[in-house]
């Protein structure tokens, strides 16, 4: 299993990730969305490297022009409810993608304990296709395994993209141990060393669900 941290490296990946962190800015909901929706645009774009490509011959007005363009049968599947400005990054990217949606949420049997439940999934056939499952924030990384587990009954992938914006250590830890034996990679554009006593990925940036839609009763 492949992980890369695009944070590790310079880009202007950094500031939208800074402003999401950010207190003072991220109050501001438009923005938090639009900034986890520039995130998605720039992983769709590192992602589709790891396609695989061939050479087609274009007709332009003047002539033929040979270009490498993808092969992939791409789906993006996102985490409802933080993930859809994210995938809306990744659709203005993969523009021919088809879609998924899973709901995963946390279902408390007290103050600090959950399980995860899934009660909805809409999804095109997976088989033979390279599937990206995008969520802003990998906590625990429960919610991934079961929101892959609700998908791969639709279906199994070629390859298995899990992208999200912060992830913590124990996260990673967990999906390498649950899926080791499956073709993915993960891609963060930072990692976090904590999670708090509920869960949450310290020191994180909140609830991304809240800040970019308002507070849930």
């Amino acid at each position: 299993m492949k992980i890369v941290n695009l944070g590790e490296s310079n880009s202007i990946l950094n500031r939208f990730v800074s402003e999401l962190r950010d207190v003072t800015i991220q109050t501001d909901r438009l923005r938090f969305r639009r900034n986890i929706e520039r995130i998605g645009e720039i992983m769709a774009y590192e992602i589709s490297k790891d396609f695989s490509y061939s050479s087609k011959d274009i007709l332009s007005p003047l002539g033929v022009a040979p270009m490498n363009t993808p092969d992939d049968k791409v789906v993006i599947s996102t985490i409802l409810r933080a993930g859809l400005p994210y995938h809306q990054g990744f659709l203005s990217y993969l523009d021919h993608a088809e879609n998924a949606f899973v709901s995963a949420y946390r279902k408390y049997k007290d103050r600090l304990n959950f399980d995860i439940h899934i009660e909805y999934i809409a999804s095109p056939n997976l088989t033979g296709k390279t599937l990206i499952i995008t969520d802003p924030m990998l906590a625990t990384g429960s919610s991934m395994e079961m929101a892959y587990e609700a998908l791969t009954t639709k279906g199994q992938p070629s390859h298995v993209h899990i992208a999200s914006v912060i992830a913590s250590k124990q996260a990673i830890d967990y999906i390498k141990n649950k899926m080791s034996d499956k073709k993915t990679t993960i891609w963060v554009a930072a990692v976090d060393d904590e999670l708090d006593e509920h869960s949450y990925i310290v020191p994180g940036l909140g609830d991304a669900g809240d800040l970019a839609y308002g507070e849930k009763e």
